[in-house]
């Protein structure tokens, strides 16, 4: 045997045990005293050969599993031979170049790599003309990284990877391994200590609980939902009329023929997508897709952010849902957690032997709401980090919007902190300074993308301009959530009735602050869990007041100013509260009033969407008027719906009282028809059927402020809505 010079006993030693942190300055072919030396290692080989053009070029063993000898120019392939007699054939991952270029290293130590998943992560690739795939990982404080997983046995002495300088990214491009090979990132600390990691840039993962990562191409998708994509803007924009059904896809319906497995994306491409559609709602908003552990979590406590669950199916049929929902005319908006994340030995924790993307300081890194760990947004590589992950799911799923969640969880570093368990920041005071040039920076990347998408910020403080453009001051989001006007109207209505005149004003109150921001009223999944009971339980009385209230709330609710937003189940008035294990309770519509609901919320949507003084001046403070918004004595709310001046004006009459008013004046701003366009206590709703028999004609009596007026009748616990036929 020649022994190999460059060859020393302790890069032997290191390469034998995993831990030489530069392989590719001796592993594969170099150039050394004008002779060329193959060194490889492959620790299930008795023998290793060199094959260049069908002639075996031996490569004798050096110590342990590391091969060394002279072989001539040209291309080899390496062929080892087991202690048996096996005999393998493959490409030599060190004699590979490079695959990031100068210009993606220097942006990637810079943490200003605008799409980071096209560097980073697993690309199914052809590179020198081989196919493989291409692995990239941040790990900067690593003493080694390698790949491990189904190509090698999980063995993390074959593929150590190549550190690009200063970046702390780590390559390695290993070749005829594709989609669908099982992978995780095997990490030498600084401590010594090995931790295998899950890809923080992987597009697939395993199906938990197991947690390695998955090769997905994510390349090459066809696309039909060109349509859509081009009118998007218009869908989207604060004059539009936006009803959101908000999925929890696992749960929404089962398959009780295999098993009570959930649907996959491609059954709710046509079950949901059709569902939703006949409903009249004209976005889908989804919990977190983002691969989670838990399934307790509901997606809230993700670590695979690049990655669609695997629960449903893989990439490409996450696709197919999105792109059936833009055919059938529908946005698509998916819950995105910024906020937090799980400490999950496979995720982010401590990724690289450190705090890398938390914070060192549990003060900073660690919420004690969930016990998960906090982003550090103001290290450059994790802001870059969230912000490329925002824009990967607009851009290579065309999500319409994001909706974030728990914002203010990330504004305030006091947040659910006791005094002395928070760290101010540079100037003394409780905001969070990084957090909020994150959002910011992310609003402002994700609108550059296409201005037709939306940003939606779940915010329940008064922290101002969350909706307001970022050069303005703003935090740059295009809604927020309402959750003043959730909290206050669902208290008013869980009250008797006969107690509802002293609580009148919290029905009232959300308009003095309707137009501060741009508001979707939420009716969420967090309303219908933890013993808060479903929607039909928050309300008083017996059964069929309990039906009356509801749907006099939902009536208001879509002719309140602000999108809407309810969760699955409650648009037919589910009884239980939700369970994420289980499918909603779909035979209730079997039930006449369960029904009604449903079809009431239906004409709803087809009202709201038709009507443009219902939605064309949500957010600015001329599309409402209050006729009358303090008889409390009766409960009765009279209010004006505005939209542009050619527009039929809308009166919305309230009465949260099971008492019947009849010939109950209210003031309208002309004469003519006014047609009965919905009563919530219709028949084909579950109603008792008292009305206005199809609409009024106003008089020249003024009444309330206006110059005119209707007598009608008010049925009992009832929301009636007139739209003006002429003037």
């Amino acid at each position: 045997m020649k022994a190999a010079p460059h060859l020393t006993a302790e890069i032997l030693d290191n390469l034998n045990s995993g831990h030489f942190p530069d392989p590719f300055a001796i592993l594969g072919p170099h150039e050394r005293d004008s002779e060329r030396w193959v060194t490889a290692i492959d620790p299930g080989a008795d023998r290793l050969e060199a094959v260049i053009d069908g002639t075996a070029h031996p490569l004798p063993r050096q110590a342990g599993a590391v091969f060394s000898g002279v072989v001539p120019s040209g291309r080899y392939l390496l062929r080892g031979t087991g202690a048996d007699g096996a005999t393998w054939t493959y490409e030599d991952p060190y004699r590979f170049g490079p695959v990031l270029t100068a210009e993606d290293e220097y942006y990637l130590a810079e943490g200003t790599y605008q799409r980071l998943w096209k560097a980073l992560g697993a690309h199914v690739v052809t590179h020198d003309d081989v196919p493989g795939t291409h692995f990239a990982v941040w790990a900067p404080n690593a003493r080694r990284v390698s790949v491990v997983g189904d190509m090698n046995h999980w063995d993390g002495r074959r593929h150590v990877m190549r550190r690009r300088g200063a970046s702390g990214v780590w390559e390695i491009f290993i070749p005829h391994v594709g989609e669908g090979t099982r992978y995780k990132y095997d990490i030498l600390g600084q401590d010594g200590q090995q931790r295998l990691k899950a890809d923080p840039v992987g597009f697939g993962a395993q199906h938990p609980p197991e947690t390695a990562s998955v090769v997905r191409d994510i390349t090459g998708y066809g696309w039909r939902d060109g349509d859509w994509m081009s009118k998007r803007a218009a869908l989207n924009q604060r004059q539009a009329p936006i009803s959101i059904y908000e999925v929890h896809l696992g749960s929404w319906r089962r398959r009780s023929d295999d098993g009570g497995r959930p649907l996959s994306y491609r059954e709710a491409a046509v079950e949901l997508v059709d569902y939703v559609k006949d409903m009249g709602f004209t976005h889908i908003e989804f919990l977190p897709v983002s691969e989670f552990p838990f399934d307790g979590s509901w997606g809230y406590q993700p670590v695979g952010m690049y990655a669609p669950t695997t629960r449903f199916g893989p990439p490409h049929e996450f696709r197919d849902l999105i792109d059936a929902a833009h055919r059938a005319g529908l946005g698509v908006l998916i819950d995105w957690v910024p906020g937090h994340f799980p400490t999950d030995a496979h995720g982010l924790g401590q990724f690289d032997g450190t705090a890398l993307y938390e914070h060192e300081d549990p003060r900073e890194g660690f919420h004690q709401d969930w016990n998960t760990l906090i982003y550090n947004y103001g290290r450059g590589e994790v802001a870059n980090y969230l912000i490329s992950n925002a824009v990967y799911w607009l851009e290579e799923y065309h999500i319409d919007g994001l909706r974030v969640d728990a914002v203010a969880s990330m504004l305030y570093r006091d947040y659910s902190r006791a005094p002395g368990e928070w760290v101010p920041n540079k100037d003394g005071g409780r905001e969070n300074y990084e957090a909020i040039d994150m959002m910011r920076r992310m609003n402002t990347a994700a609108y550059a993308i296409n201005s037709g998408i939306m940003t939606v910020a779940e915010e329940s403080t008064a922290f101002p301009q969350v909706s307001s453009p970022v050069e303005v001051g703003g935090l740059g989001f295009g809604y927020k959530w309402n959750m003043g006007w959730m909290n206050d109207t669902l208290s008013y209505m869980s009250f008797e009735p006969i107690h509802r005149k002293y609580h009148h004003h919290q029905i009232t109150f959300g308009i003095d602050y309707a137009y501060t921001e741009n508001f979707i009223l939420p009716i969420s999944h967090d309303e219908v869990v933890h013993g808060k009971g479903a929607m039909i339980e928050k309300m008083p009385g017996d059964a069929w007041q309990k039906f009356a209230n509801l749907r006099a709330y939902y009536g208001f609710m879509w002719t309140h100013p602000g999108k809407k937003l309810l969760f699955m189940g409650c648009e037919f008035a589910q009884l239980r509260e939700w369970n994420h294990d289980r499918q909603l309770d779909w035979d209730l519509l079997d039930r006449p009033e369960h029904a009604g609901m449903q079809r009431l919320v239906r004409d709803l949507n087809a009202l709201y969407r038709g009507t443009p003084a219902l939605h064309e001046l949500d957010c600015m403070r001329e599309g409402f008027d209050w006729i009358d918004g303090g008889n409390t004595e009766q409960s009765v709310f009279t209010y004006l719906r505005r939209g542009n001046p050619e527009d039929p004006v809308v009166v919305v009459a309230l009465n949260m009282t099971p008492v019947e008013r009849h010939d109950y004046r209210i003031g309208v701003p002309h004469t003519g028809h006014w047609r009965e366009a919905l009563n919530t206590d219709a028949a084909i709703y579950g109603g008792a059927n008292r009305g206005n028999l199809g609409g009024v004609d106003a008089t020249n009596d003024p009444a309330l402020g206006q110059p005119a007026s209707i007598r009608v009748t008010l049925p009992a616990l009832s929301a009636v809505i007139f739209i003006a036929e002429r003037t």
